[in-house]
């Protein structure tokens, strides 16, 4: 178990940032001429290779393969892929800044759902996230709304990016579950290994011959992949969840930087400001889950 350093997980985390957003640069240049499902092959598979060899290095090769509970795992394998789907779809009309801003819409989805469904109450600052959360997702569509026709996808891209955020949040459930009996290396393998094979599956579908640079682009994204998940691992080993939950907000920022320096793709105003919304709003959410858990733990 690594020693406890907050400096260094700091920068692991903001590596494991930058990685993954380069990850979705590279899918977002793809995405438009590549089928899907194709993708998440190439995607899920390349990054095997990293994984495996952290796992070798930390000696949790073993353990990883072996588990008593498959069908919780194929459970979090489907709800992964499906979030990969929709991730990489929600890429294929949208920038990258503005695709990752939708996945800070998990845990306000996640709060909706419980006031919904189990009638939970949250406090004040987390209903404010909550609505907060809403209003920016109505903000980036606003210029949709109110155009004569729907603008190059956007609208699907958002309907895409909302619907990652809520399996995403379904997909958080089903992690945690499996935690309490798996070891984080088995879940992490198991997920690879399920997402290939679905990935493989799409052949029968329709895949498209590869050019050298779209090879080299999927090739890529899955050893970004790979990589960026050692890193956050890594980083989450060495500080406590509380201190670098506010600190993955600052993704958005490397998102729009890659949309803006390498892709050339400057963001229009209100999808600027609806993204900052949805961030802002995801930073409220989880603040008021704080103060909520600190509050229940105090009165245990």
């Amino acid at each position: 178990m690594p020693k406890q350093n907050i400096a260094a997980a700091l920068w692991l985390s903001t590596g494991g940032l930058a990685v993954m957003s380069a990850m979705s640069a590279a899918i977002h240049e793809v995405a438009g001429t590549v089928p899907t499902g194709q993708i998440i092959f190439w995607r899920s598979f390349v990054a095997l290779a990293p994984t495996l060899i952290y796992l070798a290095i930390r000696r949790e090769l073993g353990q990883s393969v072996r588990t008593r509970y498959p069908h919780k795992h194929l459970v979090r394998g489907l709800l992964g892929c499906a979030v990969m789907f929709f991730s990489f779809v929600s890429l294929r009309y949208l920038s990258v800044g503005l695709a990752t801003a939708l996945t800070y819409l998990a845990p306000i989805l996640s709060i909706a759902a419980a006031m919904l469904f189990l009638r939970e109450r949250p406090g004040a600052t987390i209903f404010v996230g909550v609505v907060l959360g809403f209003g920016g997702i109505l903000l980036m569509l606003y210029p949709t709304l109110v155009g004569a026709e729907l603008r190059d996808g956007t609208l699907i891209g958002i309907g895409a990016g909302i619907a990652m955020a809520a399996t995403n949040a379904l997909s958080r459930v089903q992690v945690k579950d499996l935690t309490r009996t798996e070891p984080p290396a088995s879940i992490a393998l198991s997920f690879a290994l399920i997402c290939s094979a679905v990935g493989l599956a799409s052949a029968l579908f329709g895949w498209v011959e590869l050019q050298p640079h779209e090879f080299a682009l999927l090739a890529g994204a899955g050893l970004l992949g790979g990589l960026g998940h050692v890193l956050l691992m890594e980083s989450v080993a060495r500080a406590p969840v509380s201190v670098l939950a506010p600190y993955e907000y600052t993704g958005i920022i490397w998102a729009f930087g890659f949309d803006l320096v390498l892709l050339g793709n400057v963001p229009t105003p209100w999808a600027l400001a609806g993204a900052l919304v949805v961030v802002a709003a995801a930073a409220v959410v989880a603040y008021g889950q704080g103060r909520f858990g600190r509050r229940a733990t105090a009165s245990a």
